[in-house]
């Protein structure tokens, strides 16, 4: 069952970015098989982290889940550089690191930002295994990286 990925985004008043360039020597995606695996997005919109800081100091855990959003958007346009995004049938991984201050605990709270994405736009094909790590740091001191592995038709 193919679905209609930017209609899905269109509902909640999102679109597909443009999918940001690498910051170091890597691609944003790659594909063997029907398996898509998205190197960790950052929060970037429109080639600028939206936000930096700590979760849990700098970073409100509300506004880390609304990163892990953005991240998650970045995720599905760096498979859409190797695959359609409607031609994705299943979201298999998501991994969601969080740039805690001492003592946050709620990585799970921020990583729904991204597992609700999902949710949204493939009900039940949506609903993926998932980590949710607390990292002492992040590249460009970004609160929030998402990595996506998803299955394509």
């Amino acid at each position: 069952m193919s679905v209609d990925v930017r209609a899905k985004l269109a509902e909640k008043g999102l679109t597909l970015p443009v999918s940001s360039k690498p910051l170091a020597a890597y691609v944003p995606a790659v594909r063997t098989g029907n398996i898509v695996f998205t190197a960790g997005q950052l929060p970037m919109v429109d080639g600028k982290i939206a936000r930096e800081g700590k979760v849990g100091a700098d970073v409100t855990p509300e506004e880390a889940k609304a990163l892990a959003e953005i991240c998650a958007l970045n995720a599905l346009s760096a498979v859409e550089l190797v695959a359609p995004v409607d031609s994705i049938v299943r979201v298999v991984r998501i991994v969601c690191y969080v740039n805690g201050a001492p003592g946050f605990t709620a990585q799970p709270a921020v990583a729904n930002g991204a597992s609700e994405l999902f949710m949204h736009i493939w009900g039940d094909a949506g609903i993926a295994a998932r980590s949710a790590l607390g990292v002492a740091e992040l590249p460009l001191n970004s609160p929030v990286e998402v990595e996506l592995t998803v299955e394509v038709s």
